[in-house]
Parts: structure tokens; sequence; C-alpha cells
């Protein structure tokens, strides 16, 4: 994998090629809440390796996809002194899937996820995955 060359300046994340990502600290520490922020860009960090992995396994294994929308959610703690840290992540995606397709082969693949994707084997504290799946 090549380094990532990414720099972050006064409210914007650059990495050359891609488009400038305007951000801010979290609300909590007087940050603008209309603005991603750090925490943000890992919860959906998690979610979008999440769901990139699974469409790919999906095809793999004939579970044929039309539509899939996540709102995943960060589970955090904070000390007396102020410092927090994520103690969990929950992931609540709704699947769409083609007409006839077995839930339970649908709710398989999520079981593979976590051993390939990059995101949730580099954070340590649990990513949990509560699925719902409509047809048609």
């Amino acid at each position: 994998m090549p380094p990532i060359k990414a720099t972050s300046a006064a409210g914007r994340w650059r990495t050359p090629g891609k488009p400038v990502i305007e951000c801010s600290n979290d609300p909590v520490l007087g940050g603008d809440p209309t603005l991603h922020n750090p925490e943000d860009m890992l919860i959906n960090a998690l979610s979008a390796c999440h769901i990139l992995w699974y469409l790919h396994l999906a095809f793999q294994s004939e579970v044929v996809v039309l539509g899939y929308e996540d709102s995943p959610v960060g589970h955090g703690e904070s000390a007396p002194s102020g410092v927090g840290r994520f103690i969990g992540a929950t992931l609540w995606p709704v699947i769409r899937l083609a007409a006839g397709t077995d839930d339970q082969a649908a709710e398989a693949v999520h079981g593979d996820i976590h051993g390939v994707c990059f995101i949730a084997r580099s954070v340590n504290f649990l990513v949990t995955c509560e699925a719902r799946y409509l047809h048609g």
C-alpha cells in the first residue's frame, strides 16, 4: 500500500488529487456542527469500508443487492478530565435485496467483513452491525 500523503490545514483536509474537505473540531469543543470532524470521518470510514466489502462479498456469494444505506453510530466515553475515546460503533444498514434473496445468506456476508476491512481491523473497539433487509 502506498503511503498516504494527506495534510491538514486550519479548517481543511487536503489529499493530493482529491477534493478538499472542509472540517472543524467536534461541536462539543466549539467546532462548527455543519462541518465534518475527525470523529465523523472515523465512523463514516468504518461504514464505507463495510459497505464496499459487503457489496464485493455479496456479489461473490450471489446475493443480489439493489440498494444499501447506512446510519452508523459511534459510542464513546469521556474521562473526568474530559478526554474521550470510542468504545464501539454500530452500523445500521438498510439493505434492499432482489426479490427471492435469502435474508440468512445476506446476513452471513457480514460475518466475513471484519476479517478483511482495513479500517475495522485498525480500530481497537468493537464494531457491530444491525442490518435490516428489504426486498424488491
